[in-house]
């Protein structure tokens, strides 16, 4: 069965395709959210070298709300023209291949998120901290790893990496228990905002 997979919550996108033994085919771009070009160019490529999938898996952040839902909504687009089943899973759990990781990011409006990889899944929702909180949270983990896929210099010991569509099909076939299933929605770190019209409008 062919494992159609990819990313786009960080700023560099990510697909692959595998079967059950192995990655069939994979690209990795510098991913522009003002443009969404070079990712269907990527899966127009994939898909006219390796063939339609059985099963599309979508990471689904935290990250770029613009790039999660642009890639939610392409994987819809799929699984109606191929009749491929559709799934989602963290896009954290991407990062590494290692069972067990954290990881940090930007949250906007001053904070930071903080999300513990366990066995290769993320089993809680992210903290958020502010900078002074986050320090203090980096300086108590001193037996795995921490990563991060955002310039965050002031967290210096932490490492630099991005989600990889090859780890996403590699926990897709692990866990397929343990993913999302239709319909799908970005992983968000705070509740969406909603904007209601003032008293008289319509």
């Amino acid at each position: 069965m062919k494992l159609l997979a990819f990313d786009l919550s960080t700023r560099r996108g990510t697909i692959a395709l595998a079967n059950e033994k192995v990655i069939l085919g994979a690209r990795d771009w510098p991913n522009d959210r003002r443009s969404s070009a070079p990712f269907f160019e990527a899966l127009d490529e994939i898909i006219r070298e390796h063939g339609a999938p059985e099963t599309i898996v979508v990471g689904l952040g935290p990250g770029s709300y613009t790039g999660t839902r642009i890639a939610i909504a392409a994987a819809i687009g799929l699984e109606v023209t191929t009749g491929a089943g559709l799934a989602g899973i963290s896009s954290l759990c991407a990062i590494s291949d290692e069972n067990d990781f954290c990881v940090i990011g930007d949250a906007k409006r001053a904070s930071f998120f903080f999300a513990k990889i366990s066995g290769g899944l993320l089993k809680r929702d992210p903290e958020l901290f502010s900078a002074d909180e986050m320090n203090k949270r980096i300086s108590s983990i001193t037996t795995i790893p921490i990563y991060t896929s955002d310039e965050l210099p002031q967290f210096a010991s932490v490492k630099l990496r991005f989600p990889s569509a090859k780890l996403l099909c590699l926990r897709a076939r692990t866990f397929p228990q343990n993913l999302a299933r239709a319909p799908l929605a970005p992983l968000y770190l705070r509740e969406p905002h909603i904007t209601r019209p003032r008293s008289g409008q319509k």
